[in-house]
Parts: structure tokens; C-alpha cells; sequence
């Protein structure tokens, strides 16, 4: 059952601003289950186990038979009623293979064996790498689990944040994991890479291309209003700070998967930016104004929103539901979730204003966050997308400059 939460000073927007009883929910599609509560890594920058929401100390480190079968009937359930033909289980930590292969191998086949027979199940495991070895790889490929890497870089100096809680780095175990995975393309689900202004975009991104990676997915660190990004090196002499740091890293490594490697590599955000620019609905919540259609359930069977939230303030994810109480229907007119549902509608006036905006979607709604008054602002981050932003479009004018010339100028 739940545990009990801290006392929890809820923000003004969305918690006690907005009605949800005349807002028609979106059905969840993603189903974050959480396998191990626990991690034996100690990144610097995690908002797990370095942010505010201190949650995890109450939860069991690891979920038992009785929540996964909870589970299982509860998404089952959801996918039955809302005649779901697909659903996305992504298995996470924390660590999930901390306890090994069995309890990640055992929660997939209890949410598969509930479902309906009309709603197919696409199962990913989402891992440090430290403990994957080939025989548990040969597991969960057998049994159709993809598995996802965390990386900061594919060297041992760009994974320097990467360390145990001894300090000791972890790259030779999870340079180990990306060999065994670059063999598997079938069960090669990607690499996560939360961003560092520090490291050279360049590099980073040949690093993690030459581990051969089918989609690399860049993250913006995890920061609000309350909490800003990660301090940026000082402008050289002479030269004025950059405003835009974030999204000039990004645009830098943009231009050199646009020229390079678009056809080889898959980079989630620059795909959903351009898919955005052409007119095509956004399927991630750190772009795009698409209804957020995720939700997470921690090991004890509490019914969560998304984890970037802990960075927050303590209890910023909770939603006082668990499985064992609440299907996931009543997840859905939580305040917290269904402000995520409302594309423009749930954003700030700034944002509606901007004209970027049916693009960057606000931003993460995490990165929206001020102290009391809650997540009715633009994203820390706005300068840096709208950098990206433009930067795209402006490839985009170029290509279709390029390809109208083509077909007119005889040269």
C-alpha cells in the first residue's frame, strides 16, 4: 500500500486552479513500472536520489508478485475499457536489474498475459548498463523486452558524472553493456543522454553514434525556476555570456546529424522537432502540444506522475492513488495529469503568445516550476528551445531551398 506522504505545500496551478470535471481525458498509453526503488550508481546529477522529493526511503526497494499482478489488472483494465489497441510498458528504477532479470522478466509477462486480446504490449527495460550480461540480454530479448541504456557519452571522460557510490567510475561495466547491445540490434532500444554544456557537443555525439546506438534521445538536465540548469563555463575574455547555451549545444550537435547521420541514427528530439515543424502531432512530453498519456506505478503500487517532477518540491509526483484502490481512470482527473492534457490551454500566457509555440509545446512540464505558484510559466529552458527551434526551421528552408533549385536551375 501507499506510503505515507510528507506534508505537501501544493502549488497553486494546477492543483487548486483547475476544474477537471468537464475535461475529457485522453487514455494512458505509457505505463512506467517500477522494478527497483534502488540504484548503485550515485550520478551528480540525478533527480531521483538528489532531488527534494525523498519518496523512494519509503518505498520497498524492489516490487513483489502480488503489486505486479495488481498492476498487470489494472492496465489491463484500462486498455479493455478504452479499447486500446497498443501500450507502451517501460520497466525503470532506479536500477531495474538490481534484483536481476527474474522480476523484470516476470512483471512483462504478468502485464501481457492480463491484457485484452485486442491491445498488444511494446516492453523496454531502461538500465545503466553496470549489471546487463549477456545471458540476462539473451533473456529479455527472448522474450521480447528491448533494453535502453543511460549514457552521458560513449568515453570513459564524458561518463565522468557516472560514478558508484564509492566514486569509482562505472564506465568499464557500461562500455561492457553497450558491446553486448551493439551485437543485439533486435533488442537495442538506445541511449539516453542527459545533456552537459561542458563536454564538446562534437564529441559526445560521435561517442555515442560509434556505439551504434538505433535512437539516441538528448535530455535537458532536470532544473525549474526554482532550481536553474547547471552552471555553464564563463565567457572567454572579451566576450559576452551566451544566452542560449543549451540550445546552442544542441543546435551544434543538430547540424551534425543533419549533414551525417540523420539516415544511420535516430535522435528522438530533433525528429519530433522537425515531425513538428512539418505539421505532424508531437509523441513525447518535452515538445509538442500533444496530451501527455503516461503514468508511473512505483513498487508499491502507488500511482504516480512522471519522475521529473522529484526535482520539484518533496511529493510533487504523488497523486494519493495506488492500485490497490484506484484504477487508472481516476489517475486521469488528478490535477497534475490532466493539466498535461490541455496542449495550449495549460500553458502560460507567454507561451500561447510565442510563435514557436505549437512546437515547443511550453516545454517539459517539469521545467515550468516556481516556488507557490506552481507550473504556469514558460520552461526554464525557453531561450535554449526556441534556439533549437528556429535552428531546425531554419535547415528545413534551406533543404527546401536546395531542392527547389534543383528542380528549376538547370546547372
Amino acid at each position: 500500500m501507499t506510503a505515507p506522504l510528507p506534508d505537501v505545500t501544493e502549488p497553486h496551478w494546477p492543483h487548486r486552479a483547475l476544474d477537471t470535471s468537464r475535461l475529457r481525458p485522453v487514455p494512458l498509453r505509457q505505463f512506467v513500472l517500477k522494478v527497483h526503488s534502488r540504484c548503485n550508481l550515485a550520478c551528480t546529477y540525478c533527480y531521483i536520489y538528489r532531488g527534494p522529493d525523498t519518496s523512494w526511503r519509503r518505498r520497498p526497494a524492489r516490487v513483489d508478485a502480488p503489486t505486479m499482478r495488481q498492476t498487470a489488472r489494472r492496465v489491463a483494465e484500462h486498455a479493455a475499457a478504452h479499447r486500446l489497441e497498443r501500450i507502451r510498458v517501460d520497466l525503470h528504477g532506479g536500477e531495474p536489474l538490481l534484483g536481476g532479470p527474474d522480476t523484470v522478466l516476470a512483471y512483462a509477462r504478468a502485464v501481457r498475459e492480463a491484457l485484452p486480446g485486442h491491445c498488444a504490449a511494446t516492453v523496454s527495460v531502461q538500465t545503466n548498463g553496470t549489471l546487463l550480461t549477456a545471458r540476462t540480454l539473451d533473456r529479455l530479448a527472448a522474450a521480447g523486452i528491448r533494453v535502453g541504456l543511460s549514457l552521458d557519452g560513449g568515453t570513459e571522460a564524458l561518463a565522468a558524472r557516472r560514478v558508484d557510490h564509492a566514486g569509482r567510475p562505472s564506465w568499464p561495466a557500461a562500455a561492457r553493456a553497450a558491446r553486448l547491445l551493439a551485437r543485439r540490434p533486435d533488442a537495442y532500444a538506445g541511449v539516453l543522454c542527459t545533456v552537459d554544456v561542458t563536454a564538446p557537443p562534437a564529441e559526445v555525439y560521435a561517442s555515442l553514434t560509434a556505439l551504434g546506438a538505433p535512437r539516441v534521445d538528448f535530455l535537458l538536465p532536470h532544473a525549474n525556476w526554482a532550481s536553474p540548469p547547471p552552471a555553464v563555463p564563463p565567457a572567454p575574455p572579451g566576450r559576452r555570456p551566451r544566452p542560449t547555451p543549451y540550445g546552442d549545444w544542441l543546435a551544434e550537435v543538430f547540424d551534425l546529424w543533419w549533414h551525417q547521420g540523420r539516415k544511420v541514427t535516430r535522435v528522438r528530439l530533433f525528429g519530433e522537432v522537425l515531425a513538428l515543424l512539418l505539421g505532424a502531432p508531437s509523441a513525447t512530453e518535452s515538445v509538442g502540444l500533444s496530451p501527455m498519456a503516461a503514468v508511473v506505478v512505483d513498487t508499491d503500487g502507488s500511482i504516480e506522475q512522471v519522475d521529473s517532477l522529484k526535482w520539484a518540491y518533496p511529493g510533487a509526483p504523488a497523486t494519493g492513488l495506488d492500485v490497490f484502490r484506484d484504477d487508472f481512470d481516476r489517475a486521469l482527473r488528478h490535477p497534475g495529469v490532466a493539466a498535461r492534457q490541455l496542449g495550449a490551454a495549460g500553458l502560460a500566457a507567454e507561451c500561447r503568445a510565442c510563435p514557436v509555440v505549437r512546437v515547443c509545446g511550453g516545454g517539459n512540464y517539469a521545467h515550468r516550476y516556481a516556488p507557490r505558484t506552481g507550473f504556469l510559466h514558460p520552461s526554464v529552458y525557453c531561450a535554449d528551445l526556441e534556439r533549437l527551434v528556429r535552428h531546425a526551421a531554419d535547415r528545413l528552408c534551406e533543404l527546401e531551398d536546395s531542392r527547389h533549385c534543383s528542380r528549376t536551375d538547370p546547372q
